[in-house]
């Protein structure tokens, strides 16, 4: 195998990440929406708690796209 195809193969495979990311944002928001239209007076305290999950869910992701990076140009 030619070192450019095992480093595409590499960084396909490091981005199989997203996948799980792009579910765990939903599952964040869903879960968010349906807490707040449960109690609505609920909101001012999910809602930083629904952003601060989705900013370290996003990181995952930032962190998986690093790697695929990393792996095609290092």
């Amino acid at each position: 195998m030619e070192v450019a195809a095992a480093k595409a193969l590499g960084a396909g495979i490091a981005v199989i990440a997203l996948f799980g990311v792009g579910l765990g944002i939903g599952n964040i928001f869903s879960s968010l929406i349906n807490s707040v239209a449960r109690n609505p007076a609920a909101r001012d305290a999910v809602f930083p708690i629904g952003i601060l999950g989705f900013a370290l869910t996003e990181a995952v992701a930032l962190f998986a796209l690093l790697i695929a990076f990393l792996i095609l140009f290092a």
